[in-house]
């Protein structure tokens, strides 16, 4: 028996992850936004590693420091 998580997801679970809608999700597949997917005849799965992936690329840290200063 197969115990480890699933490699994959739909975009219903990847939209939770991402705190938007499946339609924002559709939204930033056709506009070339958001994480890397697959798509397999009509159904669209999101590989868990692409979605951290993508998180990792739009994390940014606090920028609100004293003006002034490079």
């Amino acid at each position: 028996m197969n115990t480890s998580p699933p490699e994959t997801a739909g975009p219903k679970e990847v939209a939770a992850v991402l705190h938007t809608t499946e339609q924002g999700l559709a939204q930033m597949r056709y506009r070339g936004m958001g994480p890397k997917f697959i798509k397999v005849n009509r159904k669209v799965l999101y590989r868990w590693s692409d979605v951290n992936a993508y998180l990792d690329a739009n994390t940014v840290q606090r920028t609100d420091g004293p003006r002034g200063i490079a």
